[in-house]
């Protein structure tokens, strides 16, 4: 089942992240390592003012930014750096499911963007919903920003 694609306009998320340039084939084995870090950090931090884990790939060597949307201040530590998700026009889809499967909604994404003659511009990220046992239950936000033309 596809994705259905919309045309959204984003606003600045904060967020609390570990950057890293890696590969394709490392970055399974390193975002746990890296969420890790972020939930070091923010271990002082009321549960309340963490929202939802978040991948932002800036590109796609890739140079990642792996970490927690967060609404309060917070002091950095360790490789932990504050930064935000982008602002700006954008595709947003829901992928409901297996994280596994994510790779149908970036195609869908990807497909909306070529019959609606919109260019994908760099960063695109994922924003995740709550943990679920039953994967068919899991929710993730997927994003891609787009050139403003």
């Amino acid at each position: 089942m596809s994705a259905e694609v919309r045309p959204i306009t984003t606003t600045a998320r904060p967020t609390a992240v570990v950057a890293a340039t890696t590969t394709w084939q490392e970055f399974p084995s390193l975002w746990g390592r890296l969420l890790d870090q972020v939930y070091e950090c923010l271990a002082a931090i009321d549960s309340r003012h963490l929202l939802h884990n978040v991948m932002l790939y800036k590109d796609d060597l890739p140079t990642v930014e792996v970490g927690v949307e967060v609404h309060v201040p917070f002091t950095p530590t360790g490789d932990v750096v504050v930064s935000a998700l982008p602002a700006g026009p954008a595709a947003m889809a829901i992928h409901r499911g297996p994280y596994d499967r994510l790779g149908i909604t970036h195609d869908a994404i990807w497909e909306w963007c070529r019959s609606n003659d919109r260019r994908p511009v760099g960063p695109r990220w994922e924003i995740y919903g709550d943990w679920h046992e039953d994967q068919s239950e899991l929710v993730t936000e997927v994003y891609y920003l787009l050139s403003p033309d």
